[in-house]
């Protein structure tokens, strides 16, 4: 089928029923294709906020998916990987931003695998990113998941999301080199790391600015980590944090002293212990009548992965108010879990959602 012989309006239906996958890879049949999927497809593209370029979980592969998150993954775009030795495989040769790359159709997927030796891993990747930028446009966030490694890109318009995990840097975690790059590079988008030493990083340390934290603490470190952290979602595990700890938060929360940029924080015991709501204890908490139904607390995740694009919901009858601002923040406890909401609403606006 000879797409040009339609009119336009004609060419833009078509268009809208081909998965993105496939309108990737028909952009490169020419210059005019690509503007026309490009000018034909705004509305589309517009609704896409995040691209994941997913990297490889295992030693084993070497394959980077890139997708666009909460949809299907049969539906990726692409997907990016080293190759070591020439193979017999069919492939074909795209200029990809100016650089010349293998690519083949995926046997059982359908969509485009780019092919480069490890030795042209940088200018691969950023020839790729660069050809996305154009296609899809610079509105769209892109995020590089990976585990830590000697090789991380630092490129335009590209959030970095790590893990850094005991599994990928020996038993335990030496903290300085993560240090060392960190304060080298743009604060992180995000970063999942397991602790199991009394070490935390410097107060100083750009670790503490990174939007989104997962963190893992076999240790009690949990009132330094917050005490220092400047970011806007933290999810916690912790061998040990009790009802004290978290109303001495609170209450340092609403004066002021600590997490002001926070937007949601998780904290659930590895110990799967159960604690008595004694939030009424403590001092400056507010309650919701019981008769009443309060605002659900939730927001979408700064890491765009799987199939939960918000926070966990906060349904709770109780919350603070801190006092620079008077600004509301949802408090809960349930069963091991501790759970800290701020809302964008000064108290007054907060209880009008009240029902």
């Amino acid at each position: 089928m000879k797409l040009s012989i339609f009119p336009y309006l004609v060419q833009k239906e078509i268009l809208e029923n081909i998965k993105i996958s496939n309108l990737f890879l028909l952009s490169f049949v020419s210059k005019n294709m690509k503007k026309l999927i490009k000018t034909s497809q705004i509305t589309r593209f517009n609704s896409i906020s995040h691209i994941v370029y997913d990297a490889p979980k295992r030693p084993v592969t070497d394959s980077w998916s890139v997708y666009i998150p909460f949809m299907p993954k049969s539906d990726n775009i692409m997907e990016f990987t080293e190759r070591r030795e020439e193979t017999e495989d069919d492939y074909f040769q795209l200029n990809v931003s100016g650089k010349i790359m293998d690519l083949r159709l995926s046997n059982q997927y359908q969509y485009p695998e780019a092919y480069f030796h490890p030795s042209e891993k940088e200018s691969a990747i950023e020839s790729i990113h660069n050809y996305f930028l154009d296609f899809f446009g610079d509105t769209v966030e892109y995020q590089y998941v990976e585990n830590y490694k000697e090789f991380i890109p630092h490129f335009p318009k590209l959030s970095l999301c790590l893990s850094f995990w005991p599994g990928n840097l020996g038993r335990f975690i030496n903290i300085q080199p993560i240090e060392e790059y960190l304060a080298s590079s743009p604060v992180l988008k995000r970063i999942c790391i397991s602790l199991q030493s009394q070490q935390l990083f410097r107060p100083e340390s750009k670790f503490y600015q990174t939007e989104s934290i997962t963190l893992t603490l076999y240790i009690r470190l949990a009132h330094d980590f917050l005490r220092h952290f400047q970011g806007r979602q933290a999810f916690l595990r912790c061998d040990e944090y009790d009802v004290p700890s978290f109303i001495g938060f609170i209450n340092r929360w609403k004066s002021g002293q600590e997490c002001g940029n926070l937007e949601y924080l998780k904290i659930k015991l590895m110990q799967n212990r159960g604690f008595r709501n004694e939030l009424p204890k403590a001092n400056g908490v507010k309650y919701i009548d019981e008769s009443k139904t309060p605002p659900t607390h939730t927001l979408p995740v700064v890491y765009k992965y799987g199939d939960f694009p918000n926070t966990a919901p906060i349904i709770s009858h109780s919350y603070v108010v801190r006092k620079t601002d008077n600004r509301v923040a949802s408090v809960a406890i349930n069963r091991d879990r501790f759970y800290f909401g701020v809302w964008d609403k000064t108290e007054e606006e907060f209880l009008r959602m009240v029902t």
